[in-house]
């Protein structure tokens, strides 16, 4: 079941402030092995998103990282920051399913404790700029990863949110950001 507020505003429509695993499913592309979280337990809009990742034994990464002490790869960790953010974008957006986010950097990444089988991934993430384009959204986020109290691991990522076609190098690719572009 999912939350809703009602904003002040003279919106017709209430906005979700909870998702579960079918409502990530519509929002972002990701799947089983690749999907990294399993829960929305704050969104506020514009600003940030709060997601939940139960981490367990039968993960395929665990089978070689590493067999005989399990830690998860500190890469998956962001990559759970940027499924989160994401999240908070793609609920922003007109037609989500026609829109793909990309890494367009990562800065700051620190990872103070080892992930786990058994730990709970609270994955906080706090929207610090956003410049829309025509064809395309430029965000850079803050993320936070706590396990209880702890904090495990943090990393400031940058992403565009790009049409699907341009984003796959379809029809749409003419303009498209490279290497060496800037968002404004």
């Amino acid at each position: 079941m999912t939350d809703t507020a009602h904003p002040a505003t003279a919106s017709s429509a209430p906005v979700k402030t909870t998702l579960d695993i079918v409502d990530i499913f519509r929002i972002l592309p990701h799947r089983f092995p690749f999907l990294l979280i399993d829960r929305v337990i704050e969104i506020q809009r514009k600003q940030r998103i709060v997601a939940i990742k139960n981490v367990t034994i039968n993960e395929p990464f665990f089978a070689g990282h590493f067999p005989n002490l399990p830690i998860m790869p500190g890469v998956l960790i962001v990559e759970a920051i940027a499924q989160a953010g994401g999240a908070l974008l793609l609920t922003e957006v007109e037609d989500p399913k026609d829109k793909l986010i990309m890494f367009t950097g990562i800065e700051r990444a620190k990872f103070r404790r080892p992930v786990v089988p058994g730990d709970q991934l609270r994955i906080e993430v706090e929207l610090k700029n956003w410049r829309a384009r025509p064809s395309m959204i430029a965000v850079r986020m803050e993320g936070i990863v706590y396990v209880g109290a702890r904090r495990v691991a943090e990393a400031v990522v940058s992403c565009q949110l790009v049409e699907t076609a341009r984003g796959r190098g379809g029809s749409d690719s003419v303009g498209a950001a490279s290497d060496t572009d800037e968002p404004e």
